[in-house]
Formats: structure tokens, sequence, C-alpha cells
């Protein structure tokens, strides 16, 4: 029996507090069915932060939240050791764990902080550890970082490093929701306070909420979700269209800094099956892999100054590779 239905549930249950950026909603839940992380940026105000919170409310779990600034330090997200005295006169270290020991870690305007503190949280999102006076301590199974990044024109940013940003499974651009929207935002505000009275009711009621290990099942159920190999090798068409554009035109390849590394290529391969189970699917098909595809290349093909010029950015970039890279008979 599938917990797809407690799934599907769930993102109900999120979707009651987010209006107009049902985006977010849905590349949040398939980052965690995907055991991946989710990068999101956009202006502030656009609902990013309350998404992952209205997550968490409806989980088992342990949030977390980590707001970036140009004073943070690697200890104030890892955690660090502490000297204690005991009793008998006696001193002792002790490891006290930072916020990134949690299920679900928000880390809020992540480009706001100096880059030492941005690759701090890269290591646990790789490694799923943390190392602190030279000892890895782990963390937990269930563990998910949703970043929130301002757009790189705003004043005190820091841009992350090509790098960096390639251990996000996929990277989200949300906009201004439309005005019918907003006044639905309007009038939810207005009943906020009516709102967390019933949620605090719902909790002393005992509210149901989704466990950790429905969430590894789902996985594991993605995990039996098969992949033909036509898909398998049009996903690699499109990932050595980027890294060897030219043999598809010189143009393409102006557009192009550099190519997709291998870790695109499992995001796809990851977030594809994720997307083929959450619509209902027990194959991948070509439309699984078309609504996943921007948001785990877009910010895995750096795009050159020249091109830049010409209003040419990566969502440009990856629609042509889909004009171009045919779906293989």
């Amino acid at each position: 029996m599938t917990v797809l239905p407690e799934i599907l549930n769930l993102k109900q249950q999120v979707m009651k507090s987010i209006i107009g950026q049902e985006e977010i909603v849905d590349h949040l839940m398939l980052s965690m069915l995907s055991n991946g992380h989710l990068l999101i940026e956009g202006l502030p105000g656009l609902a990013k932060t309350r998404a992952i919170k209205s997550l968490a409310d409806n989980m088992e779990c342990d949030f977390k939240r980590i707001q970036f600034a140009p004073d943070l330090t690697s200890a104030d997200i890892t955690g660090r050791e502490t000297l204690f005295t005991h009793e008998d006169g006696k001193h002792s270290y002790k490891f006290e764990p930072g916020p990134v020991f949690g299920n679900l870690v928000l880390a809020d305007e992540v480009n706001r902080a100096p880059a030492k503190a941005q690759s701090c949280i890269l290591e646990a999102m790789e490694e799923r550890q943390v190392t602190v006076a030279a000892v890895g301590h782990k963390l937990p199974k269930l563990f998910m970082v949703m970043a929130t990044m301002n757009p790189v024109e705003q004043h005190g940013t820091n841009p992350m490093a090509e790098a960096q940003l390639d251990r996000f499974m996929m990277h989200v651009i949300v906009d201004y929701p439309d005005e019918e929207s907003e006044v639905k935002v309007l009038r939810l505000v207005r009943g906020e306070e009516e709102t967390i009275v019933s949620n605090d009711k719902a909790k002393k009621e005992g509210k149901k909420k989704v466990t950790q290990e429905t969430i590894f099942t789902a996985r594991s159920e993605i995990d039996k979700i098969t992949i033909s190999p036509q898909m398998e090798r049009y996903i690699i068409d499109i990932v050595f269209a980027t890294r060897y554009p030219e043999r598809y035109s010189y143009q393409l390849k102006s557009c192009i800094k550099t190519g997709v590394s291998p870790r695109g290529s499992l995001a796809i391969d990851r977030a594809a099956r994720s997307h083929a189970w959450f619509t209902g699917n027990t194959e991948v098909q070509p439309k699984n892999i078309h609504g996943i595809l921007h948001s785990c290349l877009r910010h895995r093909i750096p795009i050159p100054d020249e091109a830049k010029k010409d209003n040419v950015t990566s969502d440009v970039v990856i629609d042509e590779l889909l004009n171009v890279v045919k779906i293989p008979e």
C-alpha cells in the first residue's frame, strides 16, 4: 500500500497557508522526497520562510532556522566545544550542537553571510555531518536544508560560487503573486489570529502529523520507480549538450561558460523519479524530466558576461536545450 495519499494530503495542508506560490511547495516536497536540498531565490515577503515552517508544523520533525548575516560564524551554525567544570573541580569539554542539527533547516538569506559561513553549511549538506575540533558529528537521518537567497542585485549580498550552488538539488526563482492571489493573501493575514487559535486548539487535541517513517517509506517507493534506457540516454544527452554545446550550434556554445557536473545528472535522475511518483506514475516519462529540468539545471549553467548583456539567462539556455536535444527513439 502506497503512502502517496498521505504525502498529497501533507501538501494540501501546507498549501492552506501558502497562496500564489504553489511552485515553492511542490519543489519543497520533491526535494524532501528526493533526499536533496532546495535553494529558493526571490525578494523578501514571498512566503519562502512560511512554506518550510508550514511543512514543519504538519510533520513530526525538528525545525531549525539560521539567520545568515555578515557577522555569522561557523560555530553559530555547527555548534561548539564548551568547557564545563564538574563538582569535583575537574574540567572537560562538551559539544553543544548548533541549529544545523535539525530535520528541516532554514538557511535564511544565505548569501548575506561571508563565504566561510556559507561553506560551513555545505559540509552538512553534502556529508550529512559537521566537524568541530577535528571530531565528526552525524546529522539526523531526515535532514534537508532549504536556503533562501536574495537577488544578487540587492545591496549587501555575497554571490555564491558555482561549486557551492552545485550542492543544491534544485534552484527555484519566485516572483510576485498575481492580483487575485494577493487579495487572498490579505484575507488570510486578516484571519491570522483566528488561524493561530485554531492551530493551537488542534495541537492540544492531538493533530495528526506526518511521521518521518512515512517520508522514508515514500523514498523507498521512489527507489522502485523505473527509468528506461531511452530516458537515461535523454538525461545524459541534455547534460552533455551543456558540456559540448558546439555539437548543436556555436551560438549555444557562446551562452554556456561551463557544463553541468555529474552531480547534475544524478539530481535530474532522482528528481524525475520523485516527480513521476508524486504524479502517480510508475515509470519516468519525458514530462517528468521536463517538469524538473529547469530547477535542477538553473544554478548549474553559468552564463558568460557577454551573453548576459544580450539578456541570456540559464532558463533561456535550458529552453534551447529542450529544443535541440531530441528524445531518443
